[in-house]
């Protein structure tokens, strides 16, 4: 009896440990199983009942709108900060260098000459492989010259890094159009203008932190001809870190990334088009050529300030190095409000005016500029010029904020090459006003003319015109946006 209770025992015992493994396997199993789809469905951003966003949730991170909203414009920033790192430690450069002023102006053209070629060729690249490849791709191949210009040691070598670091100012085109992309009619001038102004504000914020590192090195006993090159590395790491977090935390669109939608049968960008084709299409609208000439008189005239501003300070002001960078630095930091302002503007005015309204307020914001630019330039105290520095910063900003609050709207079908090329605009006018100062070797004078230029620039803007189907279309788009916002609310 006794033996048959225990071999019962050991039986049940046995049956247990079975059934234990067993179960044990199979939710191992399972759990596997729902592991490796949990794994796909993570991989996959697709959405394809996504919309645009109707609103800025400024402090959210949750949604792909507002992820691509904070990443470009923090990407921006580093970029415009890497871009024009040089500029507030050029009288130190210059020194080194023994650079005269033909050369200083070579470098200034440099700096701005290359990104005209890859603000086209960018935008383009956005409607073919999505938003989120190109500009990690910019980030981290752009590094590579920002770490070269830290080593040059002859004119030549600098002027070389100099001219490939312009190819990350094409950073922007990439900026306009992923938040073009992801922001509804309603909003998307206002999206367009906060992530460019607040990534504008990356030019100031170099102007007054690039002589405080360089002090810093300095202050630690560092020469000041290897403190410059020192300071000069900090740019290109922090671009290295925001390439590999705008991969991680962006997509293409609200719908999830290029590719897949394409493998899934979904017409996204520029579908089967090549870039040669979206730039044409592009670039028989004449209003791209209008909105090149105004971005041309705002943005060009703004990367012309920054390369410029601090070296004006010293010489004709005699400003030390640090006083100048803070001083210039006031044109560039205006950037993270006076930039949205003017995109916020555009979007309040069409609401009741339309795509006119849009025209006439980029006409007045770029009217205004040339004058302040003009004022500006007569002014030989110190505090006056900052004061007639910071108005004629102001509109400059808020010009090029209502520009591209225009932008989206002028063909939605070739979005990127509308974007690069007006971007490029920008360049085109940089590029211009550096062979004006290298002819005049003055920059008061040079600022003088260039007021003159950008006032009568403002005048072309008046001539944009849109069809009454454009309009209606746009309208239609408008009025869908705002009621898809008022239905969420």
């Amino acid at each position: 009896m006794m033996n048959q209770r225990r071999f019962t025992k050991n039986l049940l015992t046995a049956n247990d440990v079975r059934s234990v493994r067993f179960v044990y396997a199979e939710r191992l199993l399972n759990k596997n199983i729902l592991r490796s789809v949990q794994g796909k469905v993570m991989s996959s951003k697709m959405n394809l009942n996504a919309k645009k966003a109707t609103e800025i949730k400024l402090f959210s991170f949750s949604t792909p709108a507002m992820r691509a909203f904070h990443m470009t414009w923090l990407a921006f920033f580093v970029c415009f900060f890497a871009w024009f790192a040089c500029a507030p430690l050029m009288p130190v450069i210059k020194g080194e260098f023994n650079l005269t002023k033909d050369q200083i102006a070579n470098i200034n053209i440099a700096a701005v000459a290359i990104t005209i070629l890859i603000r086209l060729i960018v935008g383009p690249l956005c409607d073919k492989y999505g938003p989120r490849k190109t500009y990690t791709a910019l980030l981290i191949l752009g590094s590579i010259p920002v770490f070269g210009v830290a080593a040059a040691n002859t004119y030549e070598s600098f002027l070389f890094f100099r001219l490939l670091i312009g190819a990350i100012g094409a950073s922007f085109v990439i900026t306009q159009y992923h938040t073009s992309v992801m922001f509804a009619p309603n909003v998307v001038g206002t999206a367009n203008a906060a992530a460019a102004g607040w990534g504008n504000a990356g030019g100031g914020a170099t102007q007054a932190i690039m002589p405080l590192i360089l002090g810093a090195i300095v202050m630690f006993g560092v020469e000041q001809a290897m403190g410059w090159r020192i300071a000069l590395l900090v740019p290109g790491v922090m671009m290295l870190i925001v390439g590999v977090l705008y991969w991680k935390f962006t997509q293409d669109c609200p719908q999830g990334d290029f590719k897949e939608l394409r493998a899934n049968g979904v017409e996204v960008g520029s579908g089967k088009k090549g870039g040669v084709a979206i730039l044409m299409q592009a670039a028989r609208n004449y209003r791209v050529w209008i909105l090149f000439v105004s971005y041309a008189a705002c943005f060009g005239i703004e990367i012309f300030i920054h390369n410029v501003a601090a070296m004006y300070y010293v010489d004709h002001f005699n400003m030390g190095l640090k006083e100048a960078g803070l001083t210039a630095g006031i044109f560039g930091l205006l950037a993270l409000f006076a930039r949205a302002l003017g995109g916020i503007i555009s979007d309040k005015v069409a609401v009741s005016k339309g795509l006119d309204g849009r025209t006439k307020i980029l006409f007045i914001l770029i009217l205004c500029e040339g004058l302040f630019l003009m004022l500006f330039s007569q002014m030989n105290v110190i505090s006056l010029a900052i004061i007639s520095m910071t108005v004629f910063a102001l509109f400059t900003h808020m010009a090029c904020g209502a520009t591209y609050a225009l932008v989206p709207f002028i063909d939605r079908n070739a979005l990127g090459g509308v974007a690069g090329i007006i971007g490029a605009g920008g360049n085109v006018g940089a590029v211009a006003a550096g062979f004006l100062l290298k002819g005049l070797l003055d920059v008061q004078t040079c600022l003088m003319i260039l007021g003159g230029l950008v006032t009568v620039a403002a005048f072309s803007v008046i001539l944009i015109r849109f069809s009454v189907e454009h309009k209606a279309k746009e309208q239609q788009l408008f009025e869908q946006a705002i009621l898809e916002r008022n239905s969420v609310a």
